[in-house]
This record gives C-alpha cells, structure tokens and sequence, in this order.
C-alpha cells in the first residue's frame, strides 16, 4: 500500500470582460498579428471594478467541489497560489475559507509567481503524504491586469486575469506508476536572475508597482529549464516521454510551449493550449488548463499527466501525475 494525492474534481473562474488583442491599438504601437505571432496569445479575460483575487479563487474552488462531489466540510485546507492577493496580508487563502464557511482546518497563499501552482501542488501533496490533511483544494488565482504597466507593450498584451482549483484527495495506491495521483514533483529556484522579471513595488516602495520582464532572458531560462525540470520528475515517477498522455504547461507564451514540447520529444497533439483565450494568468494557467482540458474532453481518467512551469524568482518545477 502506498498513500497518492489523488484529483477528485476541477473547476475553474474567468471574469466576464473578454479582451481582445485589437483592444490595445488604439493606445499602443501594436495589433493583433504582431502579438499573436510573438505570443499565441489572441485574446484574454480581465477582473472587474472591485473583483478580487479571493473572489475568483472562490468561484473556482466552489466548482471544483461541486466536479468532486463534496462539501466543504470535507476539506482540511486550503492552498492558494497567488502574487496578487487582495491585501498584503491576511491571505487571500483565509478569504476564500471564510467565504467557503469552512471553519475549520487551515488555508495559507503560496508565493512563487507562475510557477505558484506547482509549488502549492507539492505542498499539498506534502501534506497528504504526511497524513496532516486528507483533502485540500489547490488553488491557483491572479488578477495581473492590476500590475501591468499599460504603455509597455511588451508586458501589457501577455497577461490575463482568472482561477482555477483541484480538490485532491488521499487515496491508497500501489507504489506504481500506474497509480492515479501525483506521481512525482520537481522544484528549483535560483533567486541570482530576479531583474529578468519582478514588481517594482512593495512594502519597500509604498508603491503596488508594475511588472517589468525581459523577455528574451526569460524566453532562453524557460525551455531549457522546463525541460529539464519535466524530464527529473519523470525519472522520479518512473515514466518516460513515451508513456505521456498530455503535457499540460505553464501557458505563458506558445513559443515556450512548442519549444518544451519539442526538447521532450513530444508532440503539439500531446499539449493542452489555452494561451491563446487566456493569455498568461500566471499562477493560474496550470489549474486552469487542466479544468478546461477536463472540460473539452481532452483529460481523461487514467491520463498521465505532466505539468510545469517557470516564473519570477526564477522559480520552476514540475509535477507528474495521473488523472
């Protein structure tokens, strides 16, 4: 017997503004083709005057629980990945526990930008390996339309706003990779590159600050990376390329995506793409990814699954698991 971080449902939330790339050129110097070329990306949702991070996250973990078939009194706690919460503290986690009525148990935020999902996956699985909870929602959740610098064209048209959430659930398995749930995790983080993409803001400045990214830098960190991040965890899983179903990959931006896939050995047939809808939501993209790939028909019980990403910090990691 072996105790796995099994998915027992999914669910997802994105605002109702749909923003479309030819939005931006009327106070830019660019248009659709440009961004989509460079991108994927062709449109992306944005928050509303007075929603928040919690509140999507809410929305989301409410659908996930209902995808699961449970209560919330079903859940210990309650991870949330995020680098926009509402406030800077309490958690943004805490919000969605009171908005949930759970009052018991625990919610903490994670903080590792787009790589917060992966992260809060492993804590999470952690914890359930442990024995310290036996059901937890993850959550991913960012609202980074309130960060963006709108005359910097490089960095305003990549970015969206939205949530999505897991309940994972412990389940016995046999120690195989033919388990359902998380198989393996990877993370790393090398804090010697955060000019390549940071905030200019803070507790430092007074200021909530705008992200500043160079792009280049991050595009050459990311597939490298991803890559190698993918391909250790599935060497810890005991899997190879050959026995995926789906990548399922930070979606940040379709040239990082390809390029991943293509050091894998995999192919675009194999990944699930909702860049060019959502854009980059940072933490978000991976749970989000993962619901609408449930949703479509795509992810399928049984699938095995790998998931990475790569974000500020440099942050990065990768987890495999089996739907």
């Amino acid at each position: 017997m072996s105790l796995r971080a099994v998915v027992r449902g999914t669910g997802h939330y994105l605002p109702d503004r749909i923003v479309t790339n030819a939005e931006f050129e009327a106070t830019l110097d660019t248009n659709d083709e440009w961004i989509r070329s460079r991108s994927g990306i062709e449109r992306r949702h944005f928050v509303a005057e007075g929603e928040t991070t919690s509140a999507m996250a809410t929305a989301a973990a409410r659908a996930a629980l209902e995808d699961a078939g449970l209560d919330v009194a079903d859940v210990d706690a309650i991870v949330l990945a995020t680098s926009t919460a509402d406030l800077t503290f309490p958690s943004a986690a805490t919000m969605v526990q009171a908005e949930l009525g759970m009052t018991k148990g625990f919610a903490f935020d994670v903080q590792a930008v787009c790589a917060g999902f992966i992260y809060a996956l492993s804590n999470a699985n952690a914890m359930i390996l442990s024995g310290q909870a036996q059901r937890v929602l993850v959550i991913g959740s960012e609202s980074f339309s309130r960060i963006m610098d709108w005359t910097d064209r490089s960095t305003c048209v990549l970015f969206g706003d939205g949530a999505g959430a897991l309940v994972l659930e412990a389940q016995n398995g046999t120690g195989s990779p033919e388990d359902r749930g998380i198989l393996a995790t990877d993370l790393n983080s090398d804090g010697r590159h955060k000019d390549l993409l940071y905030v200019d803001g803070g507790v430092s400045t007074g200021t909530t600050g705008y992200l500043r990214m160079q792009g280049n830098q991050v595009f050459r960190h990311a597939v490298e990376k991803l890559a190698a991040t993918a391909n250790t965890a599935m060497a810890r899983a005991g899997v190879s390329p050959g026995d995926v179903d789906w990548i399922v990959p930070h979606q940040a931006n379709i040239r990082i995506i390809q390029g991943t896939a293509k050091k894998l050995g995999l192919p675009m047939e194999k990944v699930v793409v909702t860049v060019q809808d959502h854009g980059n939501t940072s933490a978000a993209s991976i749970p989000l990814a993962l619901s609408v790939g449930q949703a479509r028909g795509q992810i399928k019980p049984g699938d095995l699954i790998v998931t990475e990403a790569i974000g500020g910090g440099l942050a990065w990691g990768a987890v495999v698991l089996r739907w």
